[in-house]
């Protein structure tokens, strides 16, 4: 039986032409690049107008896309999503993070090169994703790239140059495509059973990152988290979460949290895990930060995003960073 498709088309490389100033997003892949699975499947396009360049995503944006998979998903048996590579990760883990109790696939794809460019890497990653629709065992948010199937969370571009352009640093891929061979080494999660629904993004929540570097920037970052306005902070710590044991930053966390504002702490190492392991990471959480365990960016974004967009207090984040399996 052919299963029936819903296409989100945003935009990005893979759908591009050439335009006087270099690339740009373009309605000529509608029609031309599911044809090859027209046999197999039914797909019913929707086209955002305008299609985007992903480097311009907003959370006006996911908002709007989750308003429109809320409609969609219950009417058909899976989804794709075709966006821009850039912020491709950054969307994922919001439509992971934000979409429960799924019974159907999601999956998310793009392109390092446009659709109609010699030697495109989107057809097979068309065709991956694709595959991956048509597994009756799969019932998640799913990132399809260079025959290969990644969880959500957790999931990084980390190449503009290769083909093989995402990884999952800590979860690794959740099976391996090719039309010769179809699917091996699968291995996908569990799902609770829950109804489904999926959680609003507030367009306006403010969540701001910073990133230590060696030198002076404890200062100065301390200097802008006490007068900042922002709803939710990142801080990307060394190794296991650690900081220079500066007065000022960890008076400056204290500050923010006794706000009721959360503070997460990620590791900038890809494959890190924060820990209390030292006395810098220790110091930090007496503060009032949050330890993200494996956390990646993308998926710290998702995650404080929807916790202002619901204004979650700790012990939410602490329950979520625990579902995931992050910590």
């Amino acid at each position: 039986m052919k299963k029936h498709i819903f296409v989100l088309y945003t935009g990005g490389t893979i759908g591009m032409s050439a335009g006087s100033k270099g690339l740009v997003p373009d309605t000529a892949l509608v029609g031309k690049a599911l044809a090859p699975f027209a046999a197999r499947c039914d797909f019913d396009w929707h086209v955002c107008n305008p299609l985007i360049d992903s480097s311009a995503v907003t959370l006006l944006n996911w908002r709007n896309w989750l308003a429109i998979l809320k409609d969609k998903i219950p009417q058909y048996d899976g989804v794709l999503v075709l966006h821009g590579t850039d912020t491709l990760a950054y969307t994922a883990n919001i439509f992971a993070l934000s979409l429960k109790g799924l019974n159907k696939p999601v999956v998310l794809t793009g392109a390092q090169w446009p659709f109609n460019s010699e030697n495109s890497d989107a057809p097979l990653n068309l065709a991956t994703a694709v595959a991956a629709l048509e597994r009756p065992d799969l019932k998640d948010v799913m990132l399809a790239f260079n025959g290969k199937l990644f969880p959500a969370v957790g999931s990084s571009k980390l190449s503009t140059e290769s083909a093989a352009a995402f990884d999952n640093a800590h979860f690794g891929a959740s099976g391996m495509w090719s039309e010769e061979g179809g699917w091996e080494k699968v291995c996908l999660s569990e799902k609770t059973v829950e109804p489904f629904a999926v959680q609003e993004i507030n367009p306006e929540a403010n969540i701001e990152c910073y990133t230590l570097i060696p030198g002076i920037m404890a200062d100065t970052i301390a200097r802008n988290i006490v007068h900042d306005t922002a709803d939710a902070v990142i801080l990307q710590t060394y190794g296991h979460g650690n900081a220079p044991d500066t007065p000022s930053l960890i008076e400056a966390v204290r500050t923010f949290t006794e706000q009721g504002k959360l503070l997460l702490n990620i590791s900038q190492v890809p494959q890190g895990c924060v820990a209390a392991v030292y006395a810098q990471g220790s110091a930090l959480c007496e503060a009032g930060a949050v330890s993200g365990g494996k956390c990646n960016l993308e998926t710290a974004v998702a995650l404080l995003t929807l916790a202002v967009s619901r204004q979650a207090d700790v012990t939410w984040l602490k329950s979520q960073l625990h579902c995931l399996h992050l910590i």
